[in-house]
């Protein structure tokens, strides 16, 4: 029975991972199909589109069913119409969380993202109530093995971006939103692909939170990620590294 049990184990641990790359797949084709369809279906010349096909590349997404996606958004008869809305509330600890969706479906999504906040120890607020205590900015991130960090900061800088971080797992280039692309464009020709470009919504400040509080919070954000039409959720806190331990294993 032990081997039966293992051999189960590994199969629902595998069923699992399966239904998460399935779930991955759908945001990353909703964000493709808008990508296309907001500007051109050329890469090249949309940067949002650029960086949606790089996200799908590192997620090992087929080519074909990449194609299909951006076609279905170059097309205006084709599939649906996912419309983007942002969500902004408060989570355990007074934390202020911001919830980017793609959504066919607008009273749908909102009662089921105002369903979470409040099941997850939190309260949906109005659209602004909690904005203000971030920067909507362009992030672009290549791996830490990608440039030493005075070759990245200086290309960077040389490009036109606001700030730099780098340690030894990954460098994070931040930019205007208006700069994102031209950015991107000129540190990819000096050190390929990056692993991400997107306008982001970057924290002014962090709220260090108690583990009980950062615990709730975890799962209260691990829920909206979830949700199928959920594209993004940022949150300003800092939690302990211990709690971060114990979630993560």
């Amino acid at each position: 029975m032990a081997g039966h049990s293992h051999s189960a184990n590994i199969a629902h641990r595998k069923g699992a991972q399966d239904a998460k790359k399935a779930k991955q797949f759908t945001k990353l084709i909703r964000e493709l199909t808008v990508a296309a369809k907001s500007g051109l279906p050329d890469a090249a010349a949309n940067p949002r589109l650029r960086a949606a096909i790089a996200a799908a590349r590192q997620a090992n997404m087929p080519r074909d069913t990449l194609e299909r996606a951006i076609k279905r958004g170059a097309d205006p008869g084709e599939g649906e119409n996912y419309e983007e809305v942002r969500y902004e509330g408060y989570g355990p600890g007074g934390v202020a969380i911001i919830v980017e969706a793609l959504t066919d479906n607008r009273n749908r999504t909102a009662g089921e993202v105002r369903a979470a906040f409040t099941k997850g120890g939190g309260n949906l607020a109005e659209t602004g109530a909690v904005s203000f205590q971030f920067s909507h900015v362009g992030l672009i991130e290549y791996d830490g093995k990608a440039a030493s960090a005075d070759a990245l900061l200086e290309a960077a800088i040389e490009a036109g971006a606001e700030d730099v971080t780098s340690s030894a797992d990954v460098h994070e280039i931040y930019t205007t939103p208006d700069s994102l692309g031209a950015v991107s464009k000129a540190l990819e020709m000096k050190f390929g692909e990056p692993r991400k470009a997107a306008l982001v919504w970057k924290p002014q400040n962090t709220v260090p939170i108690d583990d009980v509080a950062g615990e709730k919070l975890l799962r209260l954000i691990e829920t909206l990620n979830e949700h199928d039409d959920v594209q993004n959720v940022y949150a300003n806190f800092e939690i302990s590294d211990a709690l971060m331990h114990k979630m993560s294993a």
